[in-house]
């Protein structure tokens, strides 16, 4: 990703247990000579007060960029679990839990994840730039990766939450079946 001139629009939220790295990643970026968007948390008291989980900060991001506000995002909490599952509900937004260097490369590399999920609790400050400067600046690489990512472009078209919503109405419910029942 080039930074001078780019198109990019990046965008950074964290929950309660990711301000202090959230923090740390601003100030990281924009020391790489980029800009970002902070959509919060501020403060565990605010985040508190106004009933702000992770699911909402995820929500937030992943729908600016399934609509083009922003083009990459970083999300940080606990464990980058519950913000990478949270922003993956949304169709069109590919979101990817990393730990590591290589996996946040290949993120977007191999899958053209347009997020990744960072846990706070279990990377330090020094990994999670390492993580987030390598996301940043790796690409698509196309190749034998394109028909995968279309293909899940293609799961986003037929499977969104309107599609679903006809098989799980017609599924019967749980408490119906024993585990002893037969098929």
């Amino acid at each position: 990703m080039s930074t001078e001139g780019s198109h990019e629009r990046l965008v950074i939220g964290a929950d309660d247990a990711g301000i202090p790295l959230k923090a740390a990643l601003v100030a990281h970026v924009r020391d790489l000579g980029m800009e970002i968007e902070d959509i919060g948390v501020e403060s565990p008291e605010a985040a508190a007060a106004d009933g702000t989980d992770y699911p909402d900060v995820a929500e937030r991001l992943a729908r600016g960029i399934a609509t083009g506000a922003w083009t990459h995002g970083i999300l940080v909490c606990g464990t980058g679990i519950g913000m990478a599952i949270a922003a993956n509900k949304v169709p069109g937004v590919r979101a990817a839990q990393a730990h590591d260097v290589y996996s946040a490369e290949r993120a977007r590399k191999s899958n053209d994840a347009h997020i990744v999920a960072l846990g706070a609790r279990v990377i330090g400050v020094e990994l999670a730039k390492s993580i987030v400067t390598a996301f940043l600046t790796s690409e698509f690489a196309g190749g034998a990766s394109t028909r995968k990512v279309d293909k899940l472009k293609a799961l986003d078209a037929t499977l969104g939450a309107d599609a679903l919503a006809p098989a799980v109405a017609a599924a019967p419910p749980a408490s119906r079946a024993s585990p002893g029942d037969a098929s």
